[in-house]
């Protein structure tokens, strides 16, 4: 990537990318996952980069020796920003997931706001910005990551720093009326408009945050609005903010399903469910994720369609997360009590409708019920991206899926020409997708899979990183 291999890439987000566990006798440390991960690695090793981060650890844990360690095996270094737990607990389950993170997904009745939790945030970012202010050197290439440090660009401006500064959110952003129900929404604004360079994921995305800010900021001029990117304009600076949907390494997930350990657990798994087709739904709890919607569409297609009784299982597989939070404890009860209803309401002999698991999967499982499955039904309620349904697809090798996907899902502007869009709150709708997808012709199945899986291929997370970074090199560029 010689576009950016002159300089060197600080990366900062709320996690650093390594997994810091405490065995028996000792501390261990090893690479995370995940899209973002794998594409920016080569690179950080490349130029030497810096990765900033909280570790996700308490002070007991050797963290020099296990920061250098990972620096010895992965080649580039991480910087750790230690929190408190009274920090994590107000700027990170606080504000940045009981404010944030339901009002940019548009469900503004989770909203808790608090001053408290607000001033821990705007704390928090101030200290990932002292940490970046100690770390960065003259050109580096300064990348700051999702909802979590939104205000870390301003606080870097007050320390006097001049450097370009990009950003780039993972999760949606609302519509102007939304985000300004949010009582800090001036300083929020402000904060994001320090950056030089915002990425988004959709351009709907895009255009909700330049309407927001134009609506907030009076003094803010849109000097050209082009197909990839919008140039603002605040006092003495140009503002890039553009759309750079994320993806998933294809080449990685297509060979590990081809391989043989994949294949066997995917035999393995269809053979202890002959005679019907799996549905597949992959989730971490989540309230944006529209399980509950899922079960009810299913259930209903169940009454609608009887040639499905016997003929279709859903698979659901549920992520743990955040299971302390009410509102993710009363989700989990919500999912056990419908799932239990609905397999007692239809479940035949040898017949149970929904295959509920609440666990992590090992990555060999995974992949596994990724390629086995003849459907994957993918309906959040809001999404920024949803990468499940790229991984789905790549992971499809014979060909043979179908693809339901959320119309809310960002996703969905790529693959929604060849994947069966719904609205997840319309269950009827829903249900007679499941229905075209169990009953749908196997050409017509191979046609629509092969232009998803030549459209994830061809704009692959590598890509989308290349895109993002010489969009920043050039700001004149219109894509």
């Amino acid at each position: 990537m010689p576009s950016i291999l002159s300089k060197r890439l600080l990366i900062i987000s709320n996690r650093l990318p390594a997994v810091i566990a405490q065995g028996r006798e000792t501390w261990s440390v090893k690479p995370g996952t995940g899209g973002l991960v794998t594409a920016l690695a080569p690179v950080m090793r490349e130029n030497h980069g810096v990765w900033i981060g909280w570790p996700g650890c308490g002070d007991d844990a050797p963290l020099g020796s296990l920061l250098h360690e990972f620096e010895q095996q992965q080649g580039y270094r991480l910087v750790s920003v230690p929190l408190a737990e009274q920090e994590v607990e107000r700027y990170y389950r606080g504000f940045s997931n009981s404010a944030v993170w339901p009002l940019f997904h548009d469900l503004l009745g989770n909203c808790h706001f608090e001053l408290s939790h607000w001033q821990a945030y705007d704390a928090v970012n101030r200290k990932f910005a002292a940490v970046i202010d100690e770390q960065a050197r003259s050109e580096d290439f300064i990348w700051v990551h999702d909802y979590q440090l939104m205000l870390v660009g301003s606080h870097l401006r007050a320390m006097g720093r001049s450097d370009r500064l990009a950003f780039f959110l993972h999760i949606p952003f609302p519509s102007p009326d939304l985000f300004r129900r949010l009582p800090w929404k001036n300083q929020l604004i402000q904060g994001l408009l320090a950056y030089d360079q915002i990425g988004f994921q959709t351009l709907r995305d895009r255009r909700n945050f330049v309407q927001t800010a134009a609506m907030l900021m009076p003094e803010l001029e849109i000097v050209s609005r082009q197909r990839h990117h919008t140039l603002l304009r605040l006092g003495e600076r140009v503002i890039k903010v553009g759309h750079y949907p994320i993806s998933i390494d294809f080449v990685e997930f297509d060979d590990f399903a081809r391989s043989r350990e994949v294949e066997d657990a995917a035999w393995y798994l269809h053979e202890n469910l002959r005679g019907r087709q799996l549905m597949l739904g992959i989730d971490r709890l989540d309230y944006t994720k529209g399980i509950p919607e899922r079960f009810l569409a299913f259930e209903r297609a169940l009454e609608k369609y009887p040639a499905l009784m016997r003929r279709i299982s859903l698979l659901q597989v549920v992520i743990p997360s955040r299971t302390l939070v009410p509102d993710y404890a009363n989700l989990k009860e919500l999912l056990d009590q419908l799932a239990g209803r609905i397999n007692a309401r239809f479940g035949q002999p040898e017949w149970v409708p929904i295959h509920y698991v609440f666990r992590c999967l090992e990555r060999v499982q995974l992949l596994a019920r990724y390629r086995t499955s003849e459907i994957a039904l993918v309906t959040p309620l809001r999404d920024g991206m949803n990468l499940v349904a790229k991984e789905y697809c790549a992971s499809s090798v014979e060909n043979n899926g179908v693809l339901i996907l959320s119309e809310f899902a960002g996703a969905a502007d790529q693959l929604g020409k060849h994947a069966l869009l719904v609205n997840p709150y319309d269950t009827d709708g829903t249900a007679d997708a499941i229905y075209r997808a169990f009953t749908m012709d196997p050409e017509e199945r191979r046609q629509r899979m092969a232009q998803l899986r030549s459209e994830i291929r061809r704009n692959d997370v590598h890509r989308w990183l290349r895109r993002f970074v010489e969009a920043g090199d050039d700001e004149d560029d219109d894509g």
